[in-house]
């Protein structure tokens, strides 16, 4: 038995040994990519020529509500496997993973948290499409870039996040229009984007309004708002006890009122309790979470609030 246990100690070094090889020198020419301390890590993944993907497939305009759905079940994925992203901001084919200021997620090394979200994100909405694509084939696969960028200050989170869902308003209002003109109007494309150059976005309420009598303030609020992901604390309608899951939301997140009521993102705390309306339909991406999928997300209407 002594002579063994001597054999094992031996062994044991002479792999360590073996382990160091000479070529181990190599690792020097590596950077140290550590992102900075005490700073909100904002993780932003953009689809790449996604103007291709979507018209190869079939996307219906101005919006595809089972696009932006496989899009939130995707950014729902990351959050269900890297709990340190607090919040998450998705519009059109982007989504933002904001990481709590005092994560230590992978060392804070930029190149491991930045693509070990990407791929887990690109990955995931190819794994999903046929549960909201059921008749159309993915004829190629897509692709996301991703970057990372900090934010010292509560504010200048606060200012990004407004940043992309004023974007998402100025984006869809403009395509809402653009569309009208060209499947309702039967304008060409090229006369759509003339007759809507220089215009403000009275104007393109306007011409929604006396051409086409929609008003652009009905419109869903997933195509207007773009859709918040946030943890939450919500009963369980099958048992009552409160589960915590990843909630869709599609809320003005520019006002004060958002973070005074859902405080526990900047002040980093454990997720709130959320109760859900009983006259509104709990969303499928949330069912599916505490496992009581209707299967309906196919002819499920989105959600639309008067502003």
């Amino acid at each position: 038995m002594q002579s063994y246990k001597i054999f094992q100690h031996t062994r044991s070094l002479y792999l360590t040994k073996m382990a160091k090889s000479r070529f181990e020198y190599v690792r020097d020419f590596e950077l140290d990519d550590r992102l900075l301390p005490n700073s909100w890590i904002v993780v932003r993944i953009d689809g790449k020529n996604f103007h291709k993907f979507s018209t190869k497939h079939n996307f219906q305009k101005p919006n595809d509500l089972r696009a932006l759905e496989l899009m939130n079940k995707a950014a729902s994925t990351v959050m269900l496997e890297f709990k340190d992203i607090s919040i998450s901001y998705g519009q059109s084919d982007e989504y933002s993973f904001v990481l709590r200021k005092d994560t230590s997620l992978y060392n804070r090394r930029n190149s491991k948290i930045m693509t070990y979200i990407n791929s887990l994100f690109t990955s995931s909405y190819v794994f999903f499409w046929k549960e909201f694509f059921e008749d159309v084939k993915l004829s190629y696969p897509p692709s996301f870039d991703s970057r990372i960028v900090l934010y010292p200050t509560d504010q200048n989170l606060r200012d990004y996040l407004s940043w992309r869902q004023a974007d998402c308003h100025i984006n869809n209002l403009y395509n809402t229009t653009f569309w009208a003109l060209v499947i309702r109007g039967g304008l060409t494309t090229a006369e759509a984007e003339k007759r809507l150059c220089g215009t403000f976005s009275a104007d393109k309420h306007e011409i929604l309004f006396s051409e086409f009598n929609t008003n652009y303030n009905n419109e869903p609020d997933i195509y207007k708002k773009g859709t918040v992901l946030l943890r939450k604390r919500i009963k369980d309608p099958k048992h009552g006890k409160r589960r915590q899951v990843v909630l869709p939301l599609h809320e003005d997140l520019i006002q004060d009122s958002f973070w005074e009521k859902n405080h526990e993102i900047l002040s980093i705390q454990t997720s709130q309790h959320f109760e859900w309306p009983d006259t509104v339909q709990m969303p499928d991406l949330v069912l599916k979470q505490l496992k009581l999928d209707n299967g309906s997300h196919n002819q499920r209407e989105p959600c639309v609030t008067e502003d």
